[in-house]
């Protein structure tokens, strides 16, 4: 079992400050086993939603869930959404000693109902797959080609890891999303989700995508809401300010998971994903949600304009302002677009990730620096 220490460490602290902390994530991402984890060192009582008997406990939950004092989980509460009011209700008592940890599937649903419930109560953690802190560096092309999800990345072979990917994606459609209420047919939503898979990477164009689809802009926007409220997709959205240039003001679109990303994309394993018209773009989201699942930045871009200037990820820390550009070569130069951005965004440093091993300066305050070394921006952010 991988261990996740930076999880535990940010639910502990959210539980020692707020009555309920809730951990949201896609399904099969880890959320059960992370609470159990935590649970073995302390007293707790766990609540599966999806089991028949736990259903019953519940039966009158103000009751039940009132005379528990510790620390009390309650997996899978999108089962029973009117546990939110009850929740308000208990935490609301001055009696009360227990702290909550509601775990979920993400759903826009759900969390609505929980803020607007539970406000000035709870704390929102957000769990992805795991993330190259967790497997070790060693393992970050064996992490790229399966993504994070533990049993894709745990899997004996790849061809299991495969299986289980597509497993997945079947399920997602055919269940998870009936499950949000939502009534698309799964044969059109796995279609949209191929073809946004030859998107990844690129700026949002609801127009281009319907017509390829024969859908309306907005048919099409309401489809990529729904990926990314349950945390498939990604919606990278753009700095823009007035710097006297014209900027790109749409989104950018990534997967999350670069195992699922591959799985749409018919890729199959390391060779073909490396021959692969894609292969770019796959390195990029990649190394973007690992920045972002170590680094932890408040708020995140990228930046470009109409005239061709991009850099893939600005983010802010400490009252700085900071850039990444990610390149899937062995020796990454200065470009252009790196000296336009370094100098209009003013930022306080610039790092190129790259998949290599040596890391280099480039010029006074941009740094070529193998994915490898990631984790060293935290602490020169702080």
């Amino acid at each position: 079992m991988i261990k996740r220490p930076d999880y535990l460490m940010r639910l502990k602290t959210a539980l020692g400050r707020s009555p309920v902390t809730a951990l949201l994530g896609p399904r099969q991402c880890g959320k059960t086993t992370l609470a159990r984890q935590l649970s073995e060192h302390q007293k707790s009582t766990f609540f599966d939603i999806e089991s028949l008997p736990d259903r019953r406990r519940l039966q009158n939950p103000e009751l039940m869930l009132g005379s528990l004092t510790d620390l009390v989980i309650l997996d899978e509460i999108q089962e029973m959404p009117e546990l939110f009011k009850v929740l308000r209700v208990l935490v609301d008592r001055p009696e009360n000693q227990a702290r909550f940890l509601i775990l979920g599937s993400a759903s826009p649903e759900i969390i609505k109902s929980a803020s607007e419930s539970l406000a000035g109560r709870l704390e929102f953690i957000e769990l992805q797959g795991f993330d190259l802190s967790e497997t070790g560096t060693s393992s970050w092309e064996k992490l790229w080609l399966r993504g994070g999800f533990p049993r894709s990345f745990l899997a004996d072979s790849e061809e299991d890891s495969l299986a289980w990917r597509e497993g997945f994606i079947r399920t997602f459609l055919e269940r998870d999303i009936p499950q949000l209420g939502i009534n698309i047919p799964s044969v059109t939503m796995r279609r949209f989700w191929t073809m946004l898979a030859h998107y990844h990477g690129q700026t949002w164009n609801a127009a281009e995508i319907g017509r390829s689809m024969g859908l309306s802009d907005k048919t099409v926007r309401s489809y990529l809401d729904i990926l990314t409220g349950t945390f498939m997709i990604r919606q990278l959205q753009p700095w823009f300010e007035n710097l006297g240039k014209r900027q790109v003001k749409s989104p950018k679109i990534f997967f999350r998971d670069t195992g699922l990303l591959h799985s749409l994309l018919d890729i199959p394993n390391g060779h073909n994903l490396l021959g692969h018209p894609k292969v770019g773009a796959s390195w990029e989201g990649f190394v973007l949600e690992q920045a972002l699942q170590i680094l932890h930045p408040n708020a995140e871009y990228f930046w470009g304009t109409h005239a061709g200037a991009e850099l893939d990820l600005v983010f802010q820390s400490g009252g700085n302002r900071y850039g990444i550009e990610i390149k899937f070569n062995e020796a990454p130069t200065l470009t252009p677009s790196m000296r336009i951005a370094s100098s209009e965004l003013s930022l306080e440093h610039l790092w190129i990730i790259y998949p290599g091993n040596e890391t280099y300066p480039v010029m006074k305050n941009i740094t070529a620096l193998p994915l490898k070394n990631l984790e060293t921006i935290r602490e020169k952010i702080k």
